[in-house]
C-alpha cells in the first residue's frame, strides 16, 4: 500500500497523536451497529425506546433485558488488526491518546492505552442514583439489580439520549485534541457530537488532520490526508510504512 510521501514524514517526526475511532472501527471485527442488532424481539422497539433515561424510568427490566442481551452478543468478539496497529503507534509516539465513541470495550483488551471512552463501556453498570460504577452485579435475571451502597436501580454505563457525556472523559477529550499535532478521525461519520467537534477543534489549532473511511464524510473537505478504506488494512500497513520501515 503506498502512502504519499509528506504524511510518512510528518508521522514521522510526531510528537503529540491524538486518535478518534468510531463504529466503523468495530464492525470490522464483526461487530454490528446499535440498530443492525436490533433484530428479533427488539425489531419492534426504536433506539430511543431501548437507550434514554426516559425509556429506563418507564420500564428498567426492559432495558436492562436489551443491554443484557449486547453483552452476550459482544462475547467472543475480538480486536482486529485496526486495533493492534493503533497499540503499535502508540509506542512510538511520546504523546499517544486514543478517544473511542464506541462501547464495546475492545480497545481495552488490546493495551493500557491512554483511552478515553466518551460513550462509556457496556461491559460495566452504573447506579442510577449515586452513579457509582461498578465491574461486578447480581445475574440473577428476574429483576434490575441494585446498588450495594444506596440501593438505586444499576443501569448500562452508557451514555443514552439526550444524557451529556461524562464531563471528565469530555475535557480530556477536548485537551487532547487541542495539543496533538496530528489527529486521526477513524471509523466515524463525523455527524455524531460533540465528538464530531473534537477534529475541527484540532484543526483549527494547527494539527495535521487524517481521515480513515470506508467512505468521505462530512470531515473529509477539511482534512489534510484522506485514506479511504478499511481502517484493519490501512493501519497496519500506514505503521509499518512509517515506523518499521525506517
Amino acid at each position: 500500500m503506498k502512502f504519499p510521501d509528506k504524511l510518512i514524514e510528518v508521522l514521522r517526526i510526531s510528537k503529540r497523536v491524538t486518535v478518534l475511532t468510531g463504529a466503523g472501527v468495530s464492525q470490522e471485527s464483526g461487530l454490528r451497529t446499535f440498530r443492525d442488532v436490533q433484530t428479533g424481539l427488539w425489531s419492534q422497539y426504536k433506539p430511543q425506546d431501548l437507550a434514554s433515561p426516559e425509556a429506563f424510568h418507564r420500564n428498567p427490566k426492559l432495558i436492562w433485558d436489551w443491554y443484557t442481551w449486547r453483552r452476550e452478543a459482544i462475547k467472543g468478539v475480538r480486536p482486529n488488526p485496526g486495533h493492534f496497529a493503533l497499540e503499535q503507534m502508540a509506542l512510538y509516539v511520546p504523546s499517544f491518546s486514543l478517544i473511542t465513541q464506541n462501547v464495546d470495550g475492545l480497545h481495552r483488551i488490546t493495551s493500557n492505552l491512554h483511552l478515553i471512552e466518551l460513550h462509556g463501556n457496556i461491559n460495566t453498570v452504573r447506579c442510577s442514583e449515586c452513579c457509582r460504577v461498578v465491574d461486578e452485579w447480581d445475574n440473577d435475571t428476574s429483576e434490575v439489580p441494585r446498588c450495594r451502597v444506596c440501593d438505586g436501580l444499576l443501569r448500562p454505563n452508557v451514555v443514552w439520549f439526550g444524557e451529556a457525556l461524562p464531563q471528565y472523559e469530555f475535557e480530556a477529550a477536548v485537551k487532547a485534541a487541542r495539543e496533538c499535532n496530528i489527529f486521526f478521525s477513524i471509523g466515524t461519520s463525523g455527524e455524531v457530537q460533540p465528538a464530531a467537534s473534537l477534529a475541527y477543534g484540532a484543526h483549527n489549532r494547527g494539527a495535521i488532520v487524517i481521515e480513515i473511511n470506508t467512505e468521505p464524510t462530512l470531515l473529509s473537505p477539511k482534512v489534510d490526508f484522506s485514506l479511504q478504506g478499511k481502517s484493519g488494512e490501512i493501519l497496519p500497513a500506514l505503521v509499518d510504512a512509517v515506523w518499521n520501515n525506517v
